[in-house]
């Protein structure tokens, strides 16, 4: 049931978010030149998958988590893009191809080992991995590995349709703070 709604939501985001997604793109190229973001994640069972977003850091910066990641590498436009979470958007592409799920725990890089391990050991890689979730409603970040893979397996545990849009409608009503990055929040 929730992959129909996945699917079905997707669609209709894409649909019709296309003109906010167009002016996006282009306020994108004058901010980096390279609108769109595509990484390697951690997807459902470990496989990896490519991570669409938009670009909210300046080219060839280090690619390691948000809470890694030095002040200076956002810029003011991609500050509010992720203020907004507009930047996600384009991962309703990755939704609609059944990479991911609107609401799962968020897909991780490999580099973050100890949270993969977390997940690992509590069955959350069984998962597909989310645009949003409780961890983000809750505000917790992969800086806290245990407490984000706790947080994540509680999710799975209680996950019913009525969950499944309370957590949509949360983000959707600006709970949680997005991706923090040091000096920027």
């Amino acid at each position: 049931m929730i992959r129909l709604l996945d699917f079905i939501f997707a669609l209709l985001g894409l649909l019709f978010g296309f003109p906010v997604l167009l002016v996006l793109v282009v306020i994108g190229l004058f901010d980096t030149g390279s609108p769109v973001f595509r990484q390697k994640r951690v997807g459902r069972y470990g496989v990896p998958f490519t991570l669409v977003k938009f670009r909210t850091m300046k080219k060839n910066t280090a690619s390691v988590a948000s809470h890694l990641a030095s002040a200076d590498a956002i810029t003011p436009f991609g500050h509010f893009l992720r203020r907004s979470k507009l930047d996600e958007l384009p991962q309703l592409w990755n939704v609609l191809k059944g990479e991911m799920s609107l609401v799962g725990p968020r897909p991780c890089l490999f580099n973050q080992e100890v949270l993969i391990e977390e997940r690992q050991s509590r069955g959350v890689l069984a998962a597909r991995p989310g645009i949003t979730g409780l961890a983000q409603v809750k505000d917790i970040d992969m800086s806290t590995p245990r407490l984000l893979a706790e947080t994540d397996h509680e999710m799975l545990e209680n996950l019913t349709v009525a969950a499944y849009f309370k957590y949509i409608f949360l983000t959707l009503a600006g709970k949680g703070a997005g991706d923090r990055i040091p000096g920027k929040d």
